[in-house]
């Protein structure tokens, strides 16, 4: 049997306080990719989404509405606009808990994953900033390097649940020793699918599910600027952190030396 493990995170609400799709609302307009009442309905959506969330309907109505968005945006231009604005729009809204529960499982040698129904242009960045192993996301069609509005697979609801097995074939995981967390009801098989599932900010229906079935509830109530927390905890942070001691290192035995030679001399 597998001694794997895993821990595999939703991203919206989760990792983050908003929407991390509508959150790029703002540098699209600027891109010339939406247009003024578009960025305007956005705004709009993501304030109902983080006082309400989303239940199986709206998140349907908001994959049509953004589906139908993207039609025909140059895929280049949203890889750039995410890219240039990256830390500027994710660092602070960012949970303090969450950092902490990934930097948990990566110590006790578990690889991390991001399940999130957002795109993979901008799920992926967002995994690399947070150093994350694996990123299951969204893909939409793309032919002459624009967006169709079709969509290839919509990581959302029990898709979730079925990359999440796919992957743990994959890598070997075992999935009754691995970890999930989400705040939606819509996730629920996502959190069935692991052997410790927890409810995170969860929605009435989520807590309903959640108490039913005993899966512990998590709150997260504190966002934090990403890269100030996380300092030398990064992957290049620690790679920084281990130059700077050896170059100290290096510094006081040069010294030293040099010291010994004198004394001698």
């Amino acid at each position: 049997m597998s001694t794997r493990s895993a821990a595999f995170f939703d991203l919206d609400k989760t990792i983050i306080a908003k929407s991390s799709t509508l959150a790029f609302s703002k540098p699209f307009f600027e891109g010339g990719l939406l247009s003024r009442r578009a960025v305007l309905r956005s705004a709009y959506a993501q304030f109902m989404f983080s006082i309400n969330g989303a239940d199986h309907d709206q998140l349907e109505k908001m994959r049509a509405y953004l589906t139908q968005m993207v039609a025909g945006w140059d895929v280049e231009v949203v890889r750039q606009s995410v890219g240039e604005t990256l830390h500027s729009i994710i660092d602070p809204i960012v949970f303090d808990e969450a950092v902490e529960l990934i930097e948990m499982h990566q110590a006790a040698g578990r690889d991390v994953v991001i399940v999130s129904a957002s795109g993979t242009e901008v799920v992926e960045p967002i995994g690399e900033m947070l150093g994350v192993d694996h990123v299951i996301a969204t893909t939409l069609v793309v032919k002459d390097g624009r967006y169709t509005g079709d969509v290839d697979f919509y990581a959302y609801g029990p898709n979730k649940a079925k990359a999440m097995e796919q992957l743990a074939a994959e890598r070997g995981y075992d999935l009754t020793e691995s970890y999930a967390y989400s705040d939606s009801e819509t996730d629920a098989p996502m959190l069935a699918a692991v052997g410790h599932p927890f409810a995170v900010n969860p929605d009435k229906t989520l807590r309903r599910m959640a108490d039913e079935n005993g899966w512990p509830i998590l709150i997260f109530a504190r966002p934090v600027a990403l890269r100030r927390r996380l300092g030398l905890d990064t992957r290049v942070g620690k790679v920084a952190a281990v130059a700077v001691v050896a170059g100290a290192v290096s510094a006081i035995t040069v010294a030293l030396v040099t010291r010994r030679k004198r004394l001698v001399a």
